[in-house]
């Protein structure tokens, strides 16, 4: 209760005043908490903030998997139904994401942003157990080069931040253009990962160099 309790009053700082607090001191101060028990639970205002974007990926993803029909659902149609619901919970939150976005290394798809490091560890715990059941559903392809496979993660970070920097920009009603942006990324990333007729011309070869004479 202690962490919630300091990142609502640090979202509300930011959120008031346009910025972080000046100093722990200052904060702990307003907050009527002493400094010592701010650092047992956070370092630094930088952690508060990384911390706040894992607590939104958290909600979103628990809210997605909470709906009946998401245990039924294909990889695909789960991984959409997670950046929908994760992208309802950002529109709740936008004025602070604004501007915590301001703070970020841009563009944010290409660098690496501290304040999204606790964000993108659990990001790639998801991503991984999708796409081990997308494996054995035949919905990503498994290919003879692990290199490449284990660079899956990666290509689904770096086009979800893609989303996100679109989706800050989006002046579109209700954010519908970034609904259509969420929908074409992630099917045509399923459909490069899914079987091709470039697998097929790959197993024929295969299948003639293991029987040549």
């Amino acid at each position: 209760m202690k962490q919630e309790k300091i990142r609502q009053a640090y979202t509300e700082y930011v959120l008031d005043n346009g910025k972080e607090p000046k100093s722990v001191y200052a904060f702990c101060k307003k907050l009527e908490l002493k400094e010592e028990d701010f650092y047992d639970e956070y370092s630094s205002f930088t952690q508060i903030e990384s911390d706040i974007w894992k607590v939104f990926f958290i909600e979103a993803r628990a809210a997605a998997e909470r709906e009946e029909v998401y245990l039924n659902y294909s990889v695909r149609e789960k991984l959409l139904a997670f950046l929908y619901t994760w992208f309802e919970t950002l529109k709740k939150n936008r004025s602070y994401i604004l501007n915590s976005y301001e703070g970020f290394e841009k563009p944010i798809y290409t660098k690496r942003n501290v304040q999204l490091v606790d964000f993108k560890s659990s990001f790639y715990d998801y991503l991984n157990e999708l796409l081990m059941e997308a494996r054995e559903t035949r919905e990503v392809e498994q290919r003879p080069i692990p290199q490449l496979m284990q660079r899956y993660p990666d290509l689904f970070w770096s086009k979800t931040l893609f989303i996100l920097d679109f989706w800050i920009k989006d002046t579109s009603k209700s954010f519908e253009k970034t609904d259509t942006m969420i929908e074409k990324t992630v099917n045509t990333a399923f459909d490069l990962l899914g079987r091709s007729p470039l697998d097929s011309l790959f197993d024929l070869g295969k299948f003639i160099f293991q029987n040549r004479k």
